[in-house]
């Protein structure tokens, strides 16, 4: 199976079904804030993502046939780049159904959550750290376990610090969203292992785990995922976010943009 085909079959039918029955008002909200949610968190992602995706091609840590791919950019397959944001936009779109259809209440800021935050927060820092553990330790199994974590375990502590409560606060929409597409990507890439699409090098991998899928695969579905929904839900919801102090001078020249699309758009959805 070519990674062309995987899109045409797993990524592209699901995201024009979701799209096309998207409800309104977006994300049960609508406006500007809606409208560029899910574009904005797929551009970070795209870059955040393609140095440390580049890296791990490098160093053989996962591979492809250049017989299943278009072409290449750097080290990565355009097939690979175009997942970065198909993933993320399948994400958001679910995200937004769930929103728009179950009208959760909003998260109030107010509410005693500091604990949540701070636990959450120094759960993935935990991680980070282990992550950073197993690079330095040298132990070669360990490896793509070490650098998943390391990407994205201080990525979600940031956000979870700043806004957990509002993850908190709705937690059948952030569950559902978060393990509804992880499954289904669990799946999809566990056929494409099979398939010969891409193949995880076995010296720098932990080895099998759910669904015959290398525990790394796994994990990297399951936090980015989470990255994705924390993003959008922060996005949407910024201002009900208990978020440090540090982070309000940011958030307030995010609304200030917010304040100034909001000016310059129609209020069509």
């Amino acid at each position: 199976m070519s990674y062309l085909t995987f899109h045409l079959v797993f990524t592209l039918p699901p995201i024009v079904v979701l799209a096309l029955t998207l409800p309104r008002p977006l994300a049960g909200q609508g406006g500007p804030r809606a409208r560029y949610g899910i574009p904005l968190i797929a551009l970070i992602a795209f870059v955040y993502t393609t140095p440390w995706d580049n890296f791990l091609v490098a160093n053989e840590v996962w591979s492809y046939g250049p017989e299943r791919v278009l072409a290449t950019i750097g080290y990565v397959p355009v097939e690979e780049y175009a997942f970065f944001l198909l993933q993320t936009t399948l994400t958001g779109l679910l995200l937004y159904h769930l929103l728009a259809r179950v009208n959760p209440p909003l998260p109030d800021k107010t509410a005693p959550h500091r604990r949540v935050r701070h636990v959450g927060a120094g759960v993935f820092l935990a991680l980070s750290a282990l992550g950073a553990a197993l690079l330095v330790s040298g132990w070669t199994s360990g490896r793509y376990a070490g650098l998943i974590l390391i990407w994205a375990g201080p990525v979600i502590a940031a956000l979870w610090a700043f806004g957990g409560n509002v993850a908190w606060q709705m937690p059948g929409v952030f569950l559902a969203a978060v393990l509804a597409p992880t499954v289904y990507l669990w799946c999809a890439d566990a056929i494409a292992l099979r398939a010969g699409t891409w193949h995880i090098a076995e010296p720098t991998s932990l080895g099998a785990g759910l669904l015959g899928l290398p525990v790394e695969e796994a994990g990297f579905f399951l936090m980015t995922n989470l990255m994705v929904v924390l993003g959008l839900l922060l996005w949407l919801f910024s201002e009900r976010a208990a978020g440090h102090p540090l982070a309000r001078p940011l958030l307030a020249s995010a609304e200030r943009l917010l304040a100034s699309a909001e000016r310059l758009s129609p209020q069509r959805f």
